[in-house]
């Protein structure tokens, strides 16, 4: 491997004198023709500096002081860049300067990189970030904080420090004291490893802890609601109005599939007619930013034009009121109540119902289902696929009649 060429030059600032006449030190760092500059905090006169030497003439015990400084910085960057080339790190005129200031990004420590991750990620809300998944991020850090306090009496750790031990240690926290499920624990875990991931991306560590680790996640089965639950809840009269606009909302989410979040930012914009004048929505996920292009059904349309003129949607450009989602959530069971649906539902409960019972259980195929739901393949919609009963035996009916036309399959039975 070919060795980066790699120097320092201690010059002086002739053209920026300090107001007691003498000239700033500075230093040089060069790696691969690329430099950076470094204010020693010193000075001398112009006329004392030897460029050639790269120190000062003259004797006595300050002249002295001040070139063994200046030779004691030379050796200590010659000594940062070795300890670079031997752990085979990247070597940069910048790091070597970092280093040497104090700021090594080796010492980097985790709760450090997650408040800058998640700064980062706050600013995106809205591009590529949902505030939902700022949130989870910021909730892990706080977890990580809480682990350490408890475990080690500390309040942060170094990156380096990290190991399969305390992730270990960390997952059992989450799930004794913390008291999260498998695969909520699971999460918290892959929000530390994208920690690492960018860490290792900027060579900030030589190796993750997570290297052995493999998660483990539990099948889960998420309710939905059967088209009869469905129709329950669009025939009840609901005089409450904040309540009943909440059902009307969730009812349209069961006849088209979209997302909480997606609904809440729903507007005109986002609908557009095919040349048979049948109307779709258009629109790119908040979540991934993959498009959903969804055929509307006649009970969609309609719930679109009763807010067609509601002062809120008329002000806002948005096609309903939604509140917010903790507000959505609270009122959905409300509306649970007064229909005596006794499933817990909440504003995913209408996705997993239009996937399943309005789509896949009338026989919508589970491709067609994927770009309406806005998925980029069929593996996240099995997700949300369930086989109902009904389903099963609409198709084994088929089979029978089959078998019965089939003479040569009779079975003969004797006694």
């Amino acid at each position: 491997m070919r060795r980066k060429t790699f120097s320092v030059l201690f010059f002086i600032k002739k053209s920026k004198l300090l107001k007691n006449g003498e000239a700033p030190i500075r230093l040089r760092i060069t790696v691969e023709g690329r430099t950076c500059d470094v204010q020693i905090k010193r000075s001398v006169p112009v006329a004392q500096w030897n460029q050639a030497k790269e120190c000062v003439k003259g004797s006595g015990r300050m002249v002295e002081e001040l070139n063994n400084y200046i030779s004691s910085i030379r050796v200590r960057l010659y000594q940062i860049h070795r300890e670079l080339e031997e752990s085979g790190k990247k070597i940069t005129a910048d790091r070597i300067k970092d280093i040497y200031n104090g700021n090594d990004e080796s010492k980097k420590t985790l709760l450090q990189l997650f408040e800058e991750h998640n700064s980062q990620c706050r600013q995106l809300i809205g591009k590529d970030f949902v505030a939902k998944t700022v949130q989870r991020y910021e909730t892990t850090a706080k977890y990580v904080r809480e682990f350490l306090e408890k475990k080690y009496k500390t309040s942060d750790i170094y990156l380096s420090e990290v190991t399969p031990a305390f992730i270990q240690d960390f997952e059992v926290f989450l799930k004794v004291e913390k008291g999260c499920a498998q695969n909520a624990a699971t999460t918290r875990l892959k929000n530390i490893k994208k920690m690492y991931r960018i860490a290792l991306e900027n060579d900030w560590v030589r190796k993750s802890p997570f290297t052995s680790i493999k998660f483990k996640r539990e099948a889960t089965h998420p309710e939905f609601l059967t088209m009869e639950e469905i129709q329950a809840i669009a025939a009840k009269e609901i005089t409450i109005k904040r309540v009943e606009q909440v059902r009307d909302v969730f009812l349209f989410c069961c006849f088209s599939g979209l997302s909480f979040s997606d609904v809440q930012q729903l507007s005109r914009e986002h609908l557009i007619k095919d040349q048979e004048g049948k109307t779709w929505i258009r629109k790119t996920r908040q979540k991934t930013n993959n498009m959903c292009n969804i055929p509307l059904l006649p009970i969609a349309l309609q719930l679109i034009e009763k807010y067609n003129t509601h002062p809120e949607c008329a002000e806002s450009g948005l096609l309903f009121p939604v509140p917010s989602n903790q507000k959505y959530n609270s009122y959905l069971k409300e509306v649970a109540d007064i229909c005596g649906i006794t499933k817990p539902i909440s504003s995913h409960v209408a996705r997993h119902s239009y996937a399943t019972s309005v789509c896949l259980a009338n026989g919508v195929s589970m491709e067609n289902v994927a770009k309406m739901l806005g998925h980029s393949d069929t593996k996240m919609t099995q997700h949300y696929a369930r086989v109902l009963d009904s389903s099963i035996m609409k198709d084994m009916e088929g089979v029978e009649k089959l078998l019965s036309t089939n003479k040569a399959l009779t079975l003969k039975i004797t006694g």
